[in-house]
């Protein structure tokens, strides 16, 4: 929208001297319905578009009612977050700047046509933060296209603020230091790590537990030497022994190697078992985890094809809306890519169904 102005110079008696016309614009948002009917208005070019749309602005200068076709809709200017650049053009070649816009008239059904004025404040600094606050309320985050959505959100974020510690008294303190140390005789450092000392704790507790048995061994070991000789006695007459005791041997040790024999087939009878039984559930692990791959990508082609209907009904919506013939062409194209790509991701739910359905059965 625009409103004019004549500006001239005071006490110009010069005929080139004309008055020239500066223009304030702002843009006037409205409802789909009601924004078709202003845009038939405006390109037919009639007289009397003074009768089919007016615009009322309170006093306080930021509401007010927007008139279309006598339907009262409230209306709120707010601040936009950045300028935008307004042209005009006669032969559509050469394009002139006309205005700034930084401000939009935001029209809406639902709203008060005539909200409670607010009450003036005064100087002190309560009423200041009070005014801030009011103007807070008129403030639009949002540019006029998709890119700017929260851009001024985005541009003015706060930054995060680091923590300085106070210079002044950490240089006084490295000074004193190094004063100290200059007149010292003799200097000594060292660097203390904390991760390298809990190391060095731990490997010396580790060394402390393998040479503890073997120091109780040998405390052992000096009291029983009259332990070992009764044992070399013990062995002394076992090597005296007669031969018919040797066969005796001989023949128990083969009853003893009969017995580990039969042993060890039990033992490996026992290994087979288990293996079989740990590849069986290896076996149903696996099928378990391929089930759950597919119950993922059953469902992610679920989510996907709700989000294609949902897609597919708001571009019915729009085409019901368009009255532009060639606009209305373009987003039936549109709808028809939108079915065949329904077509596509039920048919590939369907197949990964019918997998999934026959890897239960086995």
């Amino acid at each position: 929208m625009t409103s004019k102005l004549k500006v001239g110079k005071v006490g110009s008696k010069n005929k080139e001297d004309a008055p020239y016309e500066l223009e304030s614009q702002f843009i006037l948002r409205l409802p789909l319905e009601y924004a078709s009917t202003v845009r038939r208005i405006a390109q037919s070019g009639s007289m009397n578009i003074k009768d089919r749309l007016t615009i009322e602005l309170h006093p306080d200068g930021r509401h007010g009612i927007v008139r279309v076709d006598r339907v009262p809709l409230a209306c709120k200017l707010v601040d936009l977050p950045c300028m935008i650049e307004s042209l005009k053009t006669v032969d559509k070649k050469t394009f002139y700047k006309t205005a700034d816009v930084c401000q939009m008239l935001v029209c809406t059904l639902d709203g008060d046509l005539y909200p409670p004025l607010e009450e003036p404040t005064g100087t002190d600094p309560k009423s200041k933060k009070k005014d801030k606050d009011k103007d807070k309320k008129f403030v639009w985050n949002h540019g006029i296209t998709c890119p700017l959505k929260n851009t001024r959100k985005r541009r003015f974020r706060k930054t995060a603020k680091k923590k300085y510690i106070e210079s002044p008294d950490v240089e006084k303190e490295v000074k004193r230091l190094l004063s100290t140390d200059a007149d010292a005789v003799s200097v000594r450092w060292e660097i203390i790590a904390e991760d390298e000392s809990k190391e060095a704790d731990q490997h010396s507790s580790l060394a402390n537990l393998d040479s503890s048995p073997g120091t109780s061994g040998h405390k052992m070991g000096h009291g029983s030497s009259a332990q070992r000789d009764e044992l070399r006695e013990i062995f002394n007459d076992i090597s005296s022994s007669s031969e018919d005791e040797e066969d005796e041997g001989d023949r128990h040790e083969d009853e003893d190697l009969n017995i580990m024999d039969t042993e060890d087939d039990l033992v490996r009878q026992l290994q087979e078992k288990l293996n079989e039984s740990d590849s069986a559930q290896h076996e149903s692990d696996r099928n378990n985890q391929i089930v759950m791959e597919y119950q993922v990508q059953i469902n992610g082609v679920k989510a996907k094809l709700q989000e294609t209907r949902a897609r597919k009904k708001q571009q019915e919506e729009l085409i019901m809306k368009v009255e532009n013939q060639a606009l209305k062409n373009r987003f039936q194209a549109l709808l028809d890519e939108i079915i065949q790509q329904e077509e596509r991701e039920m048919e590939q739910l369907a197949s990964l169904q019918e997998q999934l359905d026959s890897l239960i059965e086995k």
